[in-house]
C-alpha cells in the first residue's frame, strides 16, 4: 500500500500546488468565454465529472453513512481531485501497509459485537 499512498500524496500535493498557481493567476470566473464555450473544454469538463461520479460510486459503496455519503460527494463535485486524493489516503491509512488490494477496495467488515 505505500506505493499507493505516495501516489495520492503526490496527487494531493500537485492539486493544491496547480491551483494554488492558477488561482493566483486569475479568478476561475474571470476565464475566458472562448475558452468556456470551446468544444474540447466542455468535453473534458464532462469527462472529468463523470470520473469523479465513477469514483464516487466505490465511495458510496464503502462508506455506510449516508451523511458522509452526502458530504464526500459535495466534496468531490467542489474540489475534485483534491478530494479524492483526500478520501483515499484516509483510506489508506487505516489500513496497514501490508494491506491487500481487496482491503482497500471492499466495504470493511463491521467488528462483531462484545
Amino acid at each position: 500500500m505505500l506505493p499507493l499512498r505516495l501516489a495520492a500524496a503526490f496527487v494531493l500535493i500537485a492539486m493544491i500546488a496547480v491551483t494554488t498557481w492558477a488561482s493566483s493567476e486569475v479568478a476561475l470566473w474571470k476565464t475566458p468565454r472562448e475558452v468556456v464555450m470551446h468544444p474540447w473544454f466542455i468535453a473534458t469538463l464532462f469527462d472529468t465529472y463523470f470520473a469523479f461520479l465513477t469514483f464516487y460510486v466505490w465511495l458510496a459503496y464503502k462508506e455506510t453513512s449516508n451523511l458522509a455519503r452526502v458530504l464526500w460527494l459535495v466534496a468531490i463535485l467542489l474540489l475534485g481531485n483534491i478530494a479524492m486524493a483526500i478520501y483515499l489516503l484516509r483510506e489508506l491509512f487505516r489500513l496497514p501497509v501490508s494491506a491487500t488490494m481487496e482491503d482497500l477496495l471492499l466495504r470493511r467488515k463491521a467488528l462483531p459485537a462484545t
